[in-house]
């Protein structure tokens, strides 16, 4: 049986007059061929592009081989292959699939113009180093490092990427705040010890939207976790609001971002927020006082369901058995108590009195709102029922006893 031939090429967006085709032919082979994807994406969100917008270059046009934007490619493509550490673009800058992810025309480095660089078409460590740690006060007199990056057209791109991803405005975001640590193993400047991470390190404050990365911005780690959180939200906020009026923000953090100034904002500008409190002795004596006051005012049904078990036992162990006997009672299918001593029934019923009070039966024993009444009742079903009507051994039927064990209105 012959079969059917497979696909053996697959073509790519062509990069100039060179064409991007993936085959099984051999040759030079790459283990990281995956990073083709994401070039189509930037190809077609132009994300980095836009990136490269918030650097300021004041390097000579006509002595420079690496623009901005394929610094930022070569640069965010390496991280997202694996590659984070500066020194493995050593190795990289030769790597012709990471030249035809940044652009490079010459992905094989054969026409570069100094003869050290020959066979390496994209930058070095050096060059990358100096994007990554120019002085914001840099400028054209500056020596070597001479790529600024602009902070606040940083902290714009990432909202912008965001409000580009999601076309469609929705009817809710949530905003989640979180300070984590960030640790350090030198003599960085910034460097401090944090008491609850155990270690030097930075505190840096991210906030994410879901999956996606609205801030992150480096902070020593001498502050408070929420330091600076008022100001990073209402800029973000606004930048958001400008794009979608009527969306409804929720802000959202733990405990450590619980703080006057952050909620009297929120209070402020329609933002709705959700933090967590930190346990202290004024919250547990609030909380106390809270939960006993709701649990006096709580009030059961008082129909009574006979047909339930659950409410049999409850009559059985509040007070219907020990009004008609001393001893272990019966639970009859019609949910009645039968006593084992008729002289019992009959010294209960000559003391019998009407008796209008329900049987609550908690999970827990409990005292009753009224003050005067001493009466406890006992935890068995969760269900509210109304005393059961005693009979003795001779059929004679008695009025409904009260569920109480030390009322006096029992019979």
């Amino acid at each position: 049986m012959n079969t059917e031939c497979s696909q053996l090429a697959f073509e790519f967006q062509a990069l100039g007059p060179r064409q991007v085709v993936a085959d099984f032919a051999g040759g030079t082979i790459t283990s990281d061929a995956g990073g083709l994807l994401l070039r189509e994406v930037e190809a077609h969100s132009g994300l980095l592009a836009k990136l490269a917008q918030c650097f300021d270059d004041f390097r000579d046009e006509e002595l420079i081989e690496h623009s901005v934007t394929d610094l930022i490619k070569q640069r965010v493509f390496a991280l997202a292959l694996g590659y984070e550490d500066l020194n493995d673009h050593d190795q990289l800058r030769a790597d012709p699939l990471l030249a035809t992810l940044v652009g490079k025309r010459d992905v094989t480095g054969a026409e570069r113009l100094d003869p050290r660089d020959q066979g390496k078409p994209l930058a070095g460590k050096s060059t990358l180093n100096r994007l990554e740690l120019t002085p914001a006060r840099a400028s054209i007199k500056s020596r070597y490092k001479k790529i600024v990056a602009r902070q606040s057209k940083l902290a714009a791109w990432f909202v912008e990427a965001f409000l580009q991803l999601n076309p469609q405005p929705p009817e809710e975001i949530v905003l989640d705040l979180d300070a984590t640590d960030d640790p350090i193993h030198g003599e960085q400047s910034g460097r401090f010890f944090h008491g609850y991470y155990k270690s030097y390190c930075y505190l840096p404050l991210y906030i994410f939207c879901g999956e996606q990365l609205l801030l992150a911005k480096l902070r020593p780690s001498n502050i408070d976790a929420a330091a600076g959180s008022v100001k990073q939200v209402a800029w973000i906020v606004a930048q958001i609001r400008e794009r979608w009026p009527n969306v409804r923000i929720i802000l959202r953090g733990d405990g450590g971002f619980c703080r006057d100034n952050l909620l009297t904002w929120c209070e402020e500008n329609r933002v709705d927020f959700v933090f967590g409190l930190a346990k202290n002795n004024a919250c547990l004596r609030s909380s106390d006082a809270n939960c006993i006051s709701r649990s006096r005012s709580f009030k059961r049904p008082a129909k009574q369901r006979a047909s339930s078990p659950i409410s049999n036992i409850a009559r059985r162990r509040v007070g219907a058995a020990h009004a008609a006997s001393s001893a272990k009672p019966n639970i009859s299918r019609r949910g009645a108590t039968r006593g084992s001593s008729s002289r019992a029934c009959r010294r209960n019923v000559s003391r019998c009195a009407p008796c209008t009070k329900i049987c609550t039966a908690l999970a827990v024993r409990w005292r009753t709102a009224s003050k005067s009444s001493s009466c406890v009742c006992s935890p068995t079903a969760p269900v509210a029922a109304r005393c059961a009507r005693i009979s003795c051994d001779s059929g004679c039927r008695a009025r409904p006893t009260c569920c109480c064990k030390h009322c006096g209105n029992e019979a």
